[in-house]
C-alpha cells in the first residue's frame, strides 16, 4: 500500500505533536483513518499511543529540567500550579488522566518536575492514552 506509511506516520506525529505544549488533533486523524479500514484498528492504537506516550514523556522530561533550574513552584503558570499541587497530592496514579484535555499535558509536565518515577509515569500515562484512543476507534470503526 503506497499510502500505508504516509498514514500511519502522520498519526505518529499528530499523536506525538498533541500530547506536548503544542496543539494537535490527534483524535480526528484515528477517527479518520478508523472510518477508512484501510488499517487493522490495533496497528492505528498501537501506533496512536506510542507516539502520544512519547510525547507526553516528553513534556514530562520538560517538566524534569525545568525543576533543576528552576526550583521553585511559584514561577509556573497558573494552570502548572494547580497540576503541580493535584500530581503533589496524588502521585503518579494521576498521570493515568494525562489524556484529558487542556490539564493533560500540565499533568504529565508536573509528573517530571515532582520527579515521578519514570516507568510507573510511563505506563499511568500509556494505559490512559491507550483508552482514550481505543474508546475514540470503537466510536469510529
Amino acid at each position: 500500500m503506497p499510502g500505508s506509511l504516509t498514514g500511519l506516520s502522520g498519526l505518529f506525529v499528530s499523536a506525538f505533536v498533541s500530547s506536548t505544549v503544542a496543539p494537535g488533533g490527534s483524535e480526528v486523524v484515528l477517527a479518520y483513518l478508523a472510518n477508512q479500514g484501510q488499517y487493522p484498528i490495533g496497528q492505528l492504537l498501537v501506533v496512536a499511543t506510542i507516539g502520544n506516550t512519547l510525547g507526553a514523556m516528553t513534556t514530562w522530561g520538560l517538566g524534569a529540567l525545568a525543576a533543576k533550574k528552576f526550583p521553585v513552584a511559584t514561577l509556573l503558570p497558573t494552570n502548572k500550579q494547580k497540576a503541580l499541587a493535584i500530581v503533589k497530592k496524588t502521585g503518579v496514579w494521576m498521570l493515568l488522566f494525562s489524556w484529558l484535555p487542556v490539564i493533560g499535558d500540565a499533568l504529565c509536565f508536573a509528573g517530571g518536575w515532582l520527579r515521578l518515577a519514570f516507568w510507573p509515569a510511563c505506563l499511568l500515562i500509556m494505559l490512559g492514552k491507550l483508552g482514550r484512543y481505543a474508546a475514540i476507534a470503537w466510536a469510529f470503526n
